[in-house]
């Protein structure tokens, strides 16, 4: 199995699963995100938490009322100087995540971090270093790639099945959460980015984006072009004043195209046999179109909660020395990418070279 696919029964998914090993996890964070952090730690064989900070006592009681065998705090140092714990979930927003995996990364700490990893690639480049001065693992939460269609994508892109990659083209639209620190790119486009980063598995060699501010200050509507080497094109609309939700991405292939609607319950990824091919004669008049229509297919996805594998996975890294995947190499070819979008969208759609 190659190092980049998740075996679920090497993360206490599968009846073998079961090892003394343990890793003990302190989250700094339990508003949105955290608390389904907990849970599915909770459910895991190789790892658990034993400490819960948020300087929200509301946010606290609910947690104790969840989990009353955790301790809670208020101060995040409590959690990041403690001898008791082996790694730090840092679920709190961009601009304090520096400060804080930085000080986690001192204090000996493995680090889990929620995306986008950075408010900078400056920030970030200094954490990874810093993580391999101190052999320590950084995981940045790209949940997306967990997912069993994303594998299943993955898969299909690394046999060949789609042949060479055309483009890829995201659509994440819905009516908010309107965040006041940062824009609909810095919000959603990390998914997207991620996902796209995993599946194309090329350098991206420029980006052009657009966008507008409406409401609060920040991007709330942007659309992002990022181009690739041998002619690879991807598109990625966000926006948070969408009338519906739609999670949609369309990937085309010289010999297949998928259509991923993750909002389904069923079929979610959906393979068509479909596409153009074009012969040539003399001149450009003698150009000889066909088009193939074949069967759609529907492959099975692994039904198992994202966020459970990836947490597993977290931990199975930690306690056998692997580099996971989505690392904070990963993080920061996502924070460059949304610098560069940013940028774009500063000087109303210039290109900018990667």
């Amino acid at each position: 199995m190659s190092d980049l696919m998740v075996d679920p029964a090497s993360i206490g998914l599968g009846p073998e699963a079961g090892r003394a090993d343990m890793v003990r996890v302190g989250v700094i964070g339990y508003g949105y995100w955290g608390p389904n952090i907990v849970r599915n730690l909770q459910g895991q064989k190789n790892a658990q938490t034993v400490m819960v900070c948020d300087q929200n006592p509301a946010a606290l009681a609910r947690a104790r009322k969840a989990h009353p065998s955790i301790e809670t705090v208020s101060n995040p140092l409590d959690v990041l100087r403690s001898p008791e714990i082996d790694a730090v979930a840092v679920i709190t927003p961009v601009w304090t995540h520096y400060e804080l995996a930085k000080t986690a990364l001192e204090n000996g700490k493995h680090v889990f971090i929620e995306k986008p990893f950075t408010s900078s690639s400056a920030q970030a480049e200094e954490l990874i270093d810093l993580a391999a001065r101190k052999k320590l693992t950084i995981m940045v939460d790209h949940t997306f790639l967990f997912t069993g269609a994303v594998r299943k994508i993955r898969e299909l892109t690394e046999s060949g099945a789609l042949g060479d990659l055309y483009y890829y083209d995201s659509l994440r639209v819905n009516l908010g959460l309107f965040q006041h620190d940062v824009s609909v790119i810095w919000d959603l486009a990390p998914h997207d980015l991620s996902i796209m980063d995993h599946i194309i598995r090329a350098e991206p060699e420029a980006i052009v984006a657009t966008g507008e501010k409406h409401l609060n200050g920040v991007e709330d509507v942007a659309f992002m072009t990022i181009y690739f080497p041998r002619n690879v094109i991807a598109h990625i609309n966000v926006n948070w004043l969408s009338p519906v939700k739609i999670r949609t991405t369309l990937i085309g292939g010289q010999k297949k195209m998928v259509v991923w609607n993750d909002l389904v319950a069923d079929e979610k990824v959906r393979v068509y046999d479909r596409g153009v091919q074009i012969t040539s004669g003399e001149g450009i008049r003698d150009l000889l179109v066909s088009y193939r229509s074949g069967d759609m297919w529907a492959p099975q996805l692994e039904q198992l909660e994202a966020l459970h594998v990836e947490m597993g996975y977290f931990a199975d890294c930690i306690l056998n020395n692997k580099v996971p995947f989505n690392d904070g190499h990963a993080g920061l070819r996502v924070v460059r990418m949304l610098e560069a979008a940013e940028k774009s969208i500063r000087r109303k759609g210039e290109l900018i070279r990667l």
